[in-house]
């Protein structure tokens, strides 16, 4: 059982898989609702937290690497500078892991000058309110289909 709840850890920690498709699958496991959603949220907060501190050396490499592919923008990134022009910092965060991710959203918003502080907390509050809500729509939603009427 250890087992299962460290890939929960492990799958929310890495981008694009992330909370909105771990929280869900460990609960269908039948895994407890409450340890995967605490796994879940501290597996993505730990990446996102290292994305942040090590901004600067991980947007060198990331730029290295987009001009070696020969891109400079993809669909992603166009979409998270609509919603900073948009709503900023908040509404980045807030929309970020559903529509391009978490990991993306802190590096988009530290791009487009948020400080390390402000993509902290707004990061924190956007991972823990999805974190609920896809904990306990999914763990509602599977009691409803799994209970003898």
């Amino acid at each position: 059982m250890i087992y299962e709840y460290a890939l929960v850890f492990i799958g929310a920690a890495i981008p694009w898989f992330e909370i909105a498709l771990v929280i869900p699958l460990g609960i269908v496991w039948g895994l407890s609702p409450f340890w995967v959603m605490l796994l879940a949220f501290v597996g993505n907060m730990v990446t996102v937290l290292a994305l942040i501190i090590g901004f600067d050396r991980f947007k060198d490499w990331y730029n290295k690497r987009q001009e070696a592919k020969g891109k400079t923008q993809n669909k992603k990134s166009e979409r998270a500078k609509r919603i900073w022009n948009k709503y900023g910092l908040p509404g980045l965060a807030l929309l970020g892991p559903i529509l391009i991710g978490t990991h993306i959203a802190a590096f988009i918003g530290m791009t487009l000058g948020a400080t390390k502080k402000n993509t902290t907390i707004w990061l924190t509050i956007s991972i823990a309110i999805w974190t609920l809500t896809f904990g306990i729509l999914t763990a509602l939603g599977f009691d409803f289909f799994t209970r003898e009427l």
